[in-house]
């Protein structure tokens, strides 16, 4: 008999706001906002908003001047990219001494593999939120499951600062009741085709005939429907890989149709590509 894999997926609380009330706290307590250059009046957009701030309906990439509408007393940062990868690596290197097998997912967020570890997988758990707790002064939310997928859900059921275990009999009670939006993979289009099909939670497309999903979604992805539906993910953890593409963007703060600007930002992007 196999062993059953113990998956962890590890999500920083509100990374980047999180990261600036270390270095500013007399903050706390208040809506706060990171996107852009921290300027509501300019263009860009939301890249983390504080529990505070989310109350107001403010997320992730909402244009700053709408996060500035629905909350004008937030108090708008400017994103500080270099300091926030520097805490990353900080709090990577903490997992990477609890398992050797760690797929970096994002700045704020990875998978590790505690599957040969003999140790309970939540005592593991709580020592990482201890040591990233200790060490960053961050707090962070986990999920334990049998794979990827049910781990990344966990880890956003009981957000902020928790350990949410879902274990071989949680499928029904706790994942199925969930939208399908909270299956990594279905984005805003999809949801709107399952809305169609009365399809709201993760419950209702485990219900749906696989032969029905393919005949609506496509051979691929009519079976990861299925699949995502009833738990299933037989994903290995990716440890090493080569990136696909580089690339560099600019937003300009007013449209242009100057040439000679557009060419002379594109020449700076292509030398900073290179």
């Amino acid at each position: 008999m196999s062993e059953v894999r113990k998956v962890l997926h590890v999500d920083m609380d509100a990374f980047f706001a999180a990261v600036e009330l270390i270095r500013r706290p007399e903050l706390k307590g208040r809506p706060l906002v990171i996107g852009g250059h921290g300027d509501p009046r300019q263009r860009g957009v939301v890249s983390t908003a504080s529990y505070e701030a989310r109350k107001y309906g403010i997320h992730s990439a909402m244009p700053l001047r709408t996060a500035h509408k629905l909350c004008p007393d937030a108090v708008f940062l400017p994103v500080d990219y270099a300091e926030y990868s520097r805490v990353s690596r900080q709090i990577k290197s903490i997992l990477q001494t609890m398992s050797p097998l760690m797929q970096d997912v994002g700045i704020d967020e990875a998978y590790l593999e505690i599957t040969g570890i003999e140790r309970p997988a939540v005592d593991v758990a709580q020592d990482i939120k201890l040591r990233v707790r200790t060490e960053t002064g961050l707090t962070c939310s986990i999920g334990i499951a049998a794979n990827k997928r049910l781990a990344k859900i966990a880890s956003d059921l009981d957000k902020p600062d928790a350990l949410t275990v879902i274990g071989e009999g949680d499928l029904q009670s706790r994942i199925w009741p969930l939208p399908v939006r909270k299956v990594q993979g279905v984005g805003p289009k999809t949801e709107d085709r399952l809305k169609q099909l009365a399809i709201l939670t993760i419950g209702q497309l485990a219900a749906v005939p696989i032969d029905d999903l393919i005949d609506r979604f496509g051979e691929s992805y009519g079976h990861f429907l299925n699949q995502a539906a009833h738990g299933i993910d037989d994903r290995p953890l990716v440890t090493h890989w080569e990136p696909k593409q580089h690339s560099r963007e600019r937003t300009f703060q007013q449209d242009t149709s100057d040439w000679q600007k557009i060419a002379k930002v594109l020449a700076q992007l292509s030398r900073d590509v290179a």
